[in-house]
């Protein structure tokens, strides 16, 4: 199947963090459960609206990327246009594509409409390509991809990586923005206020502020660069 490259600068980091997020989601839900994501700053425009149908779920949103990461393309059986789908609500706004299109189209699959039936076949759809962590001796850089409404900084580090090149425990360093951030196992593991670096649920790096915001104490966002060191 053919795809299309959008890079993950060109990108609003409300889709990457939206790709993120359903990537995350997906695998704890039945197989066939119906996802509709809508970060949508395209909308109004001639951007597709998609449903794309993987091995365990399918997905409606539009096509900028956030359906990506949900379905790598091993895993893709169908793409289809909803575009000028005859179920979408009647009149479709320009601004509210949520409302009109992905929603109905969801309710209606939902009702038992077979997808065939609800927009016609493609190939392809963007792709996000998040940039990836690079080891070099002793030291793995990054960068933050995101943040969340607590102000954590989630950023590009995965626990593979970090396993892969053997930095594990109280041995390593975390440096970004000139502060230096512990490795530590629990936001509670650092005093109220102080800097700190974990695993977080999705199995990413994460900067935090124990009950506080990281992204306001450091001054930093999307796209922000870190370093791990071994010592």
């Amino acid at each position: 199947m053919k795809s299309m490259t959008r890079k993950t600068t060109a990108m609003a980091a409300s889709a990457v963090a939206g790709a993120l997020l359903l990537r995350t989601a997906v695998p704890y839900f039945p197989p066939g459960t119906i996802h509709v994501a809508v970060v949508d700053p395209g909308v109004g425009t001639r951007r597709r609206a998609l449903l794309v149908e993987t091995d365990s779920a399918f997905l409606i949103g539009p096509d900028n990327g956030v359906l990506s990461l949900a379905a790598p393309t091993r895993a893709v059986r169908r793409v289809r246009d909803l575009s000028r789908s005859r179920y979408r609500r009647q009149p479709v706004s320009r601004t509210f594509h949520g409302r009109d299109v992905f929603a109905p189209v969801a309710a209606h699959l939902a009702a038992g409409v077979p997808a065939r039936l609800l927009g016609r076949d493609v190939e392809g759809m963007v792709r996000l390509h998040p940039p990836v962590a690079r080891r070099r001796g002793r030291t793995l850089t990054g960068e933050v991809l995101w943040v969340d409404r607590f102000g954590n900084l989630i950023t590009n580090v995965a626990v593979a990586d970090l396993a892969a090149g053997g930095f594990r425990g109280r041995d390593v360093s975390v440096t970004i923005a000139d502060r230096a951030a512990p490795l530590r196992r629990a936001y509670g593991s650092m005093p109220p206020g102080k800097v700190l670096a974990l695993i977080n649920s999705s199995g990413l790096l994460e900067i935090a502020v124990n009950q506080g915001s990281a992204a306001a104490a450091l001054g930093v966002g999307a796209g922000t660069p870190l370093r791990v060191q071994r010592r």
